[in-house]
This record gives C-alpha cells, sequence and structure tokens, in this order.
C-alpha cells in the first residue's frame, strides 16, 4: 500500500478541519452534494431499527465511499478519504442539529441536568480498502436556567451543531463531567482518525 502524507476530507464542518490542522494533517476537501433542489449524495435519514452508532458508522462509510467516486470520476490523484458523523443520543432519541432557535432551546432544555451520548463514525476510504470506527463518549450537562438557555442561543452558536451545542465553544460551561473523546464530541475522534489513517498508508509524524 502507498504511503501518503496528505488525504481528502467528507465535510463541510470547520470544527473536523481545525482538528486536522491540529495534527499537522494535509487535506484537500471534497464536497458532497446536500442542496433540496439536487437529490443528496448520501440519504440521512436513518433505517428502521437502526441504533445511533450503527446510524453514524453507516453514514461515515457512505460519504467516504461516494467521495472515493467522486476522486475516480473526476481523475483526481488517488489519496485516502476520509469522512465522519456525529449524532447526540438522549433517550435512545437521535438528536441533530437544531433547525429553528426553538427547536435550539427545546433541545437544550432537554440536555439540562442530564447525561447524555455522542456518538461518531470514522471512515476511510482507499483504493479498494474501507476502514471504519466508532467513538462513544458520555457528556453530563449542569442544570440549565432559563436565561442561560436563551442567552446562549441567541449568540447563534447552536444552529449548525448535533445537539444544538459547541463543547469547544461557550457551552463549555455547561459540561459538568465527560467522558470519552472530547475531539469525539467536536466531531473527529483523533486517536480513531489517526488509527484509520496508518491502516490505509497514511504517513503520521
Amino acid at each position: 500500500m502507498a504511503i501518503t502524507n496528505r488525504i481528502y476530507l467528507v465535510s463541510k464542518s470547520p470544527r473536523r478541519r481545525d482538528l486536522l490542522k491540529q495534527m499537522g494533517i494535509n487535506f484537500e476537501l471534497l464536497l458532497l452534494r446536500e442542496f433540496p433542489s439536487v437529490r443528496a449524495d448520501v440519504d440521512e435519514t436513518p433505517k428502521p431499527n437502526e441504533t445511533a452508532e450503527q446510524y453514524v458508522v453507516r453514514l461515515a462509510r457512505e460519504k467516504a465511499e461516494i467521495g472515493a467516486q467522486r476522486i475516480r470520476e473526476r481523475h483526481l490523484p488517488l489519496l485516502p478519504v476520509l469522512s465522519a458523523d456525529t449524532s447526540v443520543v438522549l433517550d435512545g432519541e437521535i438528536i441533530g442539529k437544531p433547525r429553528s432557535a426553538e427547536e435550539a432551546i427545546a433541545i437544550l432544555s432537554r440536555l439540562s441536568g442530564r447525561s447524555h451520548r455522542v456518538c461518531t463514525g470514522v471512515a476511510v476510504a482507499s483504493g479498494q480498502h474501507m476502514v471504519s470506527a466508532l467513538s462513544i463518549t458520555e457528556v453530563e450537562f449542569r442544570p440549565l436556567t432559563e436565561q442561560e438557555v436563551r442567552s446562549y442561543v441567541s449568540t447563534g452558536e447552536p444552529m449548525d451543531k448535533a445537539g444544538a451545542y459547541a463543547i469547544q465553544g461557550k457551552a463549555a460551561a455547561f459540561i459538568s463531567n465527560i467522558l470519552g473523546s472530547y475531539s469525539g464530541v467536536m466531531g473527529l475522534p483523533l486517536f480513531e482518525t489517526v488509527s484509520l489513517l496508518k491502516q490505509v498508508g497514511f504517513s503520521f509524524l
């Protein structure tokens, strides 16, 4: 397997980009179609009886596979393709990104004073090889007042985040305990990511 020190990242998340830069991993963006007027490259609707753990890994693998197809179709350099998907899970329910300020307030009110899970699936496609991993982190919120929730939502920070919060942002003040991967809650668990990249021949450190 050829050794490389560059990858493609299939993600529009600035947090994932920042985490890769933190690790000194060189990447190029490869974005998929997500617009309502055009058929999306990946259907993100959960399947019947699919657990959150299965869901995030499936989406990560599908995005990496589609990314690899795009590379071949466009005759781009054949580099590893990295993708990830993150979901917040409370009471067995997958909680995605809020579609409005009201929904963000409702989500944060549910998370207040409770523990929830953050599941992140990571996948790397390289040639005919596909490897994937799952990160699960327990996050506990302290009780939040209604004013705290509304003030936080008014900043706009929750609006493009699974679970309506950013652990690396102002919501850090809400989190009383975390058990697992901090970077996984941000959207890209670095331990698992580096391990997968090494498996496909990525030259790291």
